[in-house]
């Protein structure tokens, strides 16, 4: 994980999924086997002339227990693969990542997210980032903020292609860290990608004792400090169902995701997620699901919520 530019490799780092290693033992894919679903989460990581061979010996690991192989959330670039695997391929939504070197505070343009980080420093929050080797000794602190947080939001932690709270995985990241009077009031992992390329936050969590837009000023200041030491990416992460084709002629998935979109948001803020990345200019680009096609895929599709969720009555109650 720590060698791959892609930071969602950390999420092998949480304990909750199996590992199909490559022979070599520096590649993997990290995958969760829900009824007949064996999802991987995203492509294969590792080195980048052996990725086919990965996912072709996933796919031959679950053929011998007569599953159906699924790759959740993969990268545009790689549909090759998984079209010569046998898959169909639909569009999940789309990935915002801020370009780093031209993001500042700066400009009309920015004018909110100025006003909000000026807001911030006005009732006395003050960034900070906290190396792993002593994140383990404020895990107490966090772990009371990320209690509140729950009881707030009336939710339970998720997991599979999110982190949830567990001391010995945040313990491998550093921490960003927003104190007021001396106290931390909200804090996010990091994931570090290899070579500078890409870098973003996984668990996100703040008290009642945080000031009003605590997200904006943090995500503000990992920025800038990332953008300080040569990290050219912050990926904001995915917009659900974002970006599918309005066309009359496009595929029934677009129209039935549009239509979730549209009349879902009683119960998931679609639209107010991708405005809320949309304010940092980011770059989008497009994430899929490649799974059989046919009957399997709506049963592909629950089996891939139900492993985020935690369990089927979780994803009937969401």
């Amino acid at each position: 994980a720590a060698h791959s530019p892609r930071t969602y490799a950390h999420l092998a780092l949480l304990g909750d999924k199996e590992l199909l290693w490559d022979p070599e033992g520096d590649g993997f894919v990290m995958y969760g086997v829900q009824r007949r679903s064996w999802v991987a989460l995203g492509d294969p990581v590792g080195p980048e002339d052996r990725l086919a061979d990965l996912a072709w010996r996933f796919r031959e690991l679950v053929d011998r227990h007569a599953g159906w192989p699924v790759f959740y959330q993969v990268s545009g670039v790689r549909l090759a693969i998984y079209v010569d695997l046998g898959l169909t391929l639909i569009k999940l939504g789309e990935e915002a990542r801020v370009p780093l070197a031209e993001f500042s505070l700066q400009g009309g343009a920015r004018a909110d997210l100025r006003q909000s980080h000026r807001r911030a420093q006005r009732d006395g929050a003050q960034f900070r980032i906290v190396e792993r080797a002593a994140v383990r000794e404020l895990l107490p602190e966090l772990a009371a903020i990320s209690d509140e947080w729950l009881t707030n939001k009336t939710s339970a932690e998720k997991g599979f292609s999110v982190g949830y709270f567990d001391p010995d995985y945040l313990s491998r990241c550093d921490c960003a860290v927003v104190d007021c009077g001396g106290k931390p009031v909200a804090f996010a992992n990091l994931w570090l990608g290899a070579q500078q390329g890409e870098m973003s936050v996984d668990l996100m969590r703040y008290g009642a004792a945080a000031p009003k837009n605590i997200m904006d000023f943090l995500f503000i200041e990992t920025m800038l400090w990332g953008k300080e030491r040569g990290y050219r990416w912050f990926n904001l992460g995915m917009a659900p169902l974002a970006g599918l084709e309005v066309h009359a002629l496009a595929p029934a998935w677009h129209k039935l995701g549009r239509l979730v979109y549209r009349y879902g948001e009683n119960f998931y803020n679609f639209e107010g997620l991708r405005k809320y990345k949309e304010k940092f200019a980011p770059q989008w680009r497009p994430r899929y699901l490649a799974a059989p096609g046919g009957f399997a895929l709506p049963r592909a599709l629950f089996d891939v919520t139900t492993l985020i969720s935690g369990g089927v009555g979780k994803t009937l109650h969401k």
